[in-house]
């Protein structure tokens, strides 16, 4: 019988795409999801929920932090749950939590209620966020993985661009709950769907190589060093680690409490339509940051040197909008 899986020269094809490439447009899809329910929603859900039940900002700023906090403490433990349960498994359950999640902030009548939803939302979206989309995706490229994770990741900022004022647009006409029940069946129908096609299978699985290469193909003409894992102890002890998580920490830090107040700060003097608007707008800029330095940074690059320079462009980018507000935003 001639199938991808039992013929690796048909599955790979003389002129046909590599399948790792159909891999990728599928994480970009699950990016969007991921980012535009779980990362860029929760902005949009804090002023929706504000001005639903007349909760204090502080109560629903800290179902934010917790939405987040619960996500982080999944992450930690993904790579146990894939090796226990599969990635694809894994991914489906999220999604489902994801949209029971978001559900329950719609739907939440108590303060408590609203804190239960966040566990859902915050531990579901980061099964469709940074750590999955590497998951899947690094298994298929060597050379060609940065290109292919800054494609990939490209829908988290589309999932920006579009769900920012897609969710305004969905909770203005059909309230919040609706919304949310709507826009979660979609997501959990496309991700279960995307997960039984491509993030089950893997290059070992389907007789292929990374980056497309032939059975027979010798070295990589750009070998990527090898990492020997360590111990925890031993891990901590690791001044490079130590200060790559302590910047990206402090950096996220800043990032998510930016977007989780951006909406609220712009809707007074834009509107809340322009606002989702102009909040997608800030997220497709990323899209040609990210693109560029995906396809053009050279592979032996200095990964720190590139996100000092992401910060710096952050930094100012910060800084013009406070100086902006000028008085109107004291």
């Amino acid at each position: 019988m001639s199938t991808a899986a039992s013929n690796p020269a048909l599955a790979r094809g003389m002129n046909t795409t590599f399948y790792g490439w159909h891999v990728v447009a599928a994480v970009f899809v699950l990016a969007s999801f991921g980012w535009g329910l779980g990362f860029y929603g929760p902005p949009v859900y804090l002023h929706a929920v504000h001005e639903l039940r007349g909760w204090s900002l502080n109560v629903v700023s800290t179902a934010v932090t917790v939405h987040f906090l619960f996500g982080a403490i999944v992450i930690a433990n993904l790579p146990k749950l894939y090796r226990r349960f599969g990635l694809a498994r894994v991914t489906k359950s999220g999604a489902l939590a994801l949209a029971i999640g978001v559900t329950g902030w719609a739907l939440a009548q108590e303060p408590w209620q609203l804190f239960v939803a966040t566990l859902f939302s915050g531990g579901g979206w980061v099964t469709m966020g940074a750590a999955a989309v590497n998951a899947i995706v690094a298994p298929w490229f060597v050379r060609k993985r940065p290109a292919a994770l800054a494609s990939a990741y490209n829908g988290s900022s589309i999932g920006g661009v579009v769900f920012s004022p897609l969710w305004v647009a969905a909770i203005g006409l059909l309230g919040f709950p609706w919304a949310a029940i709507a826009i979660g069946v979609v997501v959990v129908a496309t991700i279960w769907i995307l997960a039984d096609l491509y993030y089950c299978k893997t290059p070992e699985t389907m007789g292929l190589r990374p980056d497309g290469d032939a059975p027979q193909a010798a070295a990589d003409p750009v070998p990527v060093p090898s990492a020997k894992p360590l111990p925890n102890t031993q891990l901590w002890k690791d001044w490079r680690l130590v200060t790559l998580a302590v910047g990206m920490a402090l950096g996220l830090f800043a990032q998510i409490g930016l977007l989780a107040h951006l909406f609220s700060l712009l809707v007074p003097a834009l509107g809340a339509q322009l606002a989702g608007f102009a909040a997608g707008g800030a997220t497709a800029a990323a899209i040609l940051g990210r693109t560029l330095v995906g396809w053009l940074m050279p592979a032996r690059a200095d990964r720190r040197l590139f996100g000092c320079i992401n910060y710096i462009v952050q930094i100012l980018g910060s800084l013009a909008f406070l100086f902006a507000a000028g008085d109107g935003g004291r």
